[in-house]
């Protein structure tokens, strides 16, 4: 088979038999299939993936291989190059206009681990190739710096456009905003509500963010004035909820959830997150000790009819690392990284599909 027996026309023809699994749309009606060039016996492309962090880019190369020798020739070399361009439907504002996907990260009780989990996704996010940056919401009791080894660290400001900016710390990679950063370690921070508010309106409207594909809100424990401010303030892509399996942690996480599916709110939920679902010891990896209760985060899923994206077990090297001030997915640890790059991967996958489904995101109008 020569050049001149396959073209560009034919090369489409086959890739349009190939199906995007989670868009349920071929390829090419997706603008997919990008930079084809033919060569003698040889067929070369680039597909471009809606998130870096897809979990099936290897079943859309292997279909994309099989479409090509099914419909042209057995033959033929196929050399694809998968690249990303993650999707948004947010409205472009005159508030973080680099940023395509504001995910709010919550949780209806504390101490379920909601920051381990931010710190760690965002991580996971991040070494799958996407731009990635956190805001600490959590006024009063600010975590993220602590867990990127940052709290000693403090923004620069540069002017832009007449307006002084401030520079997000900048950590594994990581650009981060925190009221840590601005405090001492050691003061509290003792805001009434509108005070606390006004603070993480400055963290969006003064904080130069640059272009980003993620920006996780660690947001604080239950429903409060911040969780208000974030949802009028800025279009929010949708929300996480994270919750142990334990019947009192799901009680609370339930609150949590409802809140975002309220009407006037109305922010999708793109799934639940399951944290120490189990303990397993070190010596024992294949060992799983259900110490919190079993399937409460599956249940709460069910429940409100949306996916569980992510069961992180209890191990003692996730709390050693987030002490140590790096995030655990950064270690060694196969069951952990496991876990928190599946959990990235399926939260990357229902923000592709939310943005393909749904309609664009917009501030929030409540009157309280």
């Amino acid at each position: 088979m020569g050049e001149f027996t396959i073209n560009k026309e034919k090369v489409l023809q086959a890739l349009s038999t190939v199906e995007e699994p989670d868009l349920k749309k071929d390829l090419v009606t997706l603008g997919m299939i990008q930079d084809i060039e033919i060569g003698v016996n040889q067929v070369r492309f680039t597909v471009v993936l809606t998130t870096p962090a897809c979990p099936l880019k290897e079943l859309i190369k292997k279909n994309c291989e099989n479409a090509i020798h099914e419909h042209l020739s057995p033959e033929v070399e196929v050399i694809i190059k998968l690249t990303a361009n993650v999707t948004t439907t947010r409205h472009t504002g005159p508030l973080i206009p680099g940023v395509k996907n504001v995910i709010a990260i919550s949780s209806g009780k504390g101490g379920v681990g909601k920051s381990t989990v931010t710190a760690n996704l965002a991580m996971a996010l991040h070494r799958s190739g996407a731009k990635v940056g956190i805001i600490d919401a959590d006024i009063s009791g600010p975590s993220i710096p602590v867990m990127f080894g940052a709290e000693n660290m403090q923004p620069t400001i540069t002017p832009k456009d007449g307006k002084n900016y401030i520079n997000p710390i900048r950590q594994y990679g990581i650009k981060m905003m925190s009221i840590g950063f601005l405090t001492p370690p050691d003061s509290a921070v003792v805001w009434r509500g509108p005070m606390a508010s006004q603070a993480l309106r400055q963290f969006f409207g003064d904080t130069d963010w640059g272009d980003l594909d993620y920006l996780l809100i660690d947001l604080p424990p239950g429903t409060s004035d911040i969780h208000l401010t974030l949802v009028q303030t800025v279009p929010v892509t949708g929300a996480v909820v994270v919750t142990t399996p334990q019947k009192v942690a799901l009680s609370d996480a339930i609150k949590g959830l409802s809140m975002f599916k309220q009407p006037q709110i109305n922010v999708p939920i793109l799934g639940v997150i399951e944290n120490m679902a189990w303990f397993t010891p070190e010596e024992l990896p294949d060992h799983k000790y259900h110490i919190f209760g079993k399937g409460g985060g599956q249940a709460l899923a069910d429940k409100f009819e949306v996916p569980l994206i992510g069961q992180i077990p209890l191990v003692q090297s996730i709390r050693e690392a987030g002490d140590d001030g790096r995030p655990a997915v950064m270690d060694t640890n196969p069951i952990v990284n496991e876990a928190f790059m599946d959990a990235a991967e399926a939260l990357a996958q229902q923000i592709a599909i939310r943005n393909a489904s749904r309609e664009k995101t917009k501030a929030v109008e409540i009157q309280v």
